[in-house]
């Protein structure tokens, strides 16, 4: 298994700096993250081997079988590593095998769990007769893009066994397991919920082969994430379907290029609980294809929240292709947050925003509701200005690389071509009624925000 060079062209980069790239960007992005998380699973073995013992031997036995499974099938093992939840669970655990002294790596023998549990459910995905063990972390023992079975009984220390047969039938396991923990068979299909087996839950199909899913991550990494599929009610399901199709109509009908990078590859949703009023949203450089958000109000404002970490699923995988700025302890004012942010959160920030105001600009003209088509017309007008001004403090910092200037300057093309959009004057007035109060509300809480602040 080796990775592959990836050159993105110059035309599909611009692209997707103006805030665009369609299709064909998310598929080459995609890619180059499947790339990225291969190379990091040889890293892990190489750096487990140099550590020794049995964690050389688990980091070895994981990366045979995931080998295997690739000559059978590369699709199986492309599943697995593009999931969601492989990029928290591998560099994750390069980070701890390559960080820590020489003489606490071999503590390290839970984590390489994980790494065997993607090897594992790479083996099903492909269909090849093994046994794999590895160390159980709690009840729930997961099979990464597969789904993940309930052992009430589990305790940390125990072992999940996998058997394959020559069929491909799957059946997983634990080793001194009690009367009430018997083994649970894993279904061929990865969107199916039976027993103690819980898959993930299927919202919509956004193209052939391409789902738009509602699970929990294996490794959460979201503050007030769902944990565990159970804690998922029938009536929360339902409302997430029809969220979902509701929001999926909008973008089909009224937002066609949106909607084309949407269905570019399979999407994970992930239930945050416990947040509050309104709608909270967030997205991790290492789980692209995967929106954590609150449960959805309306369509369209699952589409707005949508679009809004696509965005910032795009930023991510493009700063692992390039180096676009150089870090720094300055700390500038964000015009959509309460808190000073540094550069790389500023510039992520202005390039989201810039597709959240290409979102409204386009309701403005769609939507059939007078009262919500001037609601769609101050958010327009609010979100081009904000994601301008901070693109500008982005450009002026000094800290952009020659192709971090490309970027931005690609963004503030677009947003100028925005900001010349016709906005009827009371929306307009309304949006920098909004922006004057946050911009008041900050200073207030933070200092003067005309001057970058020392970390």
């Amino acid at each position: 298994m080796t990775p592959s060079p990836h050159r993105m062209p110059g035309a599909l980069f611009d692209a997707v700096a103006a805030g665009a790239g369609g299709a064909e960007a998310l598929r080459f992005l995609a890619r180059a993250e499947h790339s990225r998380r291969l190379a990091c699973a040889y890293a892990v073995t190489a750096a487990a081997r140099e550590t020794g013992g049995q964690v050389a031997e688990e980091a070895a036995r994981a990366w045979e079988l995931l080998a295997a499974a690739t000559r059978a099938d590369p699709a199986a093992t492309a599943a697995v590593l593009t999931h969601p939840a492989a990029g928290p669970a591998l560099f994750g655990l390069l980070a701890r095998l390559t960080g820590r002294r020489e003489q606490d790596r071999p503590a390290l023998r839970a984590p390489l769990g994980r790494y065997t549990a993607l090897a594992a459910a790479a083996t099903v995905r492909a269909g090849l007769a093994a046994r794999v063990e590895w160390p159980v972390e709690g009840a729930w023992v997961a099979l990464p893009s597969l789904g993940r079975a309930h052992f009430p009984a589990a305790r940390r220390g125990g072992q999940a066994v996998l058997r394959v047969d020559t069929s491909g039938r799957a059946l997983l396991s634990l080793t001194g397991r009690s009367p009430g923990d018997p083994p649970v068979p894993v279904p061929a299909s990865p969107y199916r919920s039976e027993g103690r087996w819980h898959g993930a839950y299927l919202l919509e199909t956004l193209a052939p082969g391409t789902p738009l899913l509602l699970d929990v991550l294996d490794q959460p990494g979201f503050p007030n994430a769902v944990r565990r599929p159970d804690d998922l009610e029938a009536d929360e399901i339902h409302h997430w379907v029809t969220a979902a199709r509701e929001a999926c109509g909008l973008l089909r009908a009224d937002h066609p290029d949106l909607y084309e990078e949407l269905a570019a590859g399979p999407r994970q949703l992930v239930p945050l609980t416990g947040t509050g009023q309104g709608t909270v949203s967030g997205s991790s450089a290492e789980t692209f294809g995967c929106v954590a958000m609150s449960r959805p109000t309306t369509a369209t404002g699952f589409a707005a929240t949508m679009t809004h970490e696509m965005q910032h699923n795009k930023f991510s995988a493009l700063l692992h292709l390039f180096d676009l700025l150089e870090p720094g302890p300055e700390r500038f004012y964000a015009p959509w947050r309460p808190d000073p942010r540094p550069l790389l959160g500023l510039f992520h920030g202005a390039y989201a925003h810039l597709g959240v105001a290409c979102f409204w600009a386009r309701r403005g003209e769609t939507e059939p509701d007078p009262g919500l088509r001037t609601e769609a017309h101050v958010q327009f007008a609010r979100w081009r200005s904000a994601a301008r001004e901070a693109t500008l403090v982005a450009l002026g910092s000094g800290r952009l690389t020659p192709l971090g200037r490309r970027v931005a300057d690609r963004m503030l093309h677009t947003l100028d071509g925005l900001c010349r959009l016709p906005v009827p004057a009371a929306a307009r007035h309304r949006a920098e009624a909004t922006a004057r109060a946050h911009h008041a509300a900050w200073r207030e809480r933070n200092g003067n925000p005309e001057r970058t602040l020392s970390a």
